[in-house]
C-alpha cells in the first residue's frame, strides 16, 4: 500500500516536498516514481527512482526544478519541488513498478497511491 503526504497550497516561486510512506512489503527491490494528474488532462510521468535509488529520470517539465528520493530503510519516497509554477498544480500520485520501463508509463504501473494535491497560485 501507497500513501502519499505533504501536498497542500503554495504560492508560484515556492517549494514543497511530497511523501510517499509504502506498507505491506519492502520496497528495497521496486522502482518508485510520481505522476501527477491535472484537472481535465491525462496522468503524466514526473519522476522516477531505482530501486536502489543510483538512477533518477525526470519529465523535461520538472528537471532542474524537482528532486526524487528514497530512503529504503524507511520504506519512503520523496519529491522535493522548487520554483513551483501554477502548470504544477495537480494531484500527484506515488507510483511503483517491477520494471524500469514500465514505471515511465500509467498503464504499467504496478501499485498506485491515491494521491495528493497540489496546487500552486499565481
Amino acid at each position: 500500500r501507497l500513501v502519499e503526504s505533504g501536498g497542500g497550497l503554495v504560492q508560484a516561486g515556492g517549494s514543497l516536498t511530497v511523501s510517499c510512506a509504502a506498507s505491506g512489503g519492502t520496497i528495497n527491490r521496486i522502482h518508485m516514481g510520481w505522476f501527477r494528474q491535472a484537472s481535465g488532462k491525462e496522468r503524466e510521468y514526473v519522476a522516477g527512482v531505482s530501486w536502489g535509488g543510483a538512477a533518477t529520470i525526470y519529465a523535461d517539465s520538472v528537471k532542474d526544478r524537482f528532486s526524487i528520493s528514497r530512503d529504503n530503510a524507511k520504506n519512503m519516497l520523496y519529491l522535493q519541488m522548487n520554483s513551483l509554477k501554477p502548470s504544477d498544480t495537480a494531484i500527484y500520485y506515488c507510483a511503483a513498478a517491477e520494471s524500469w520501463a514500465s514505471l515511465r508509463v500509467a498503464r504499467e504501473v504496478d501499485y498506485w497511491g491515491q494521491g495528493t494535491q497540489v496546487t500552486v497560485s499565481s
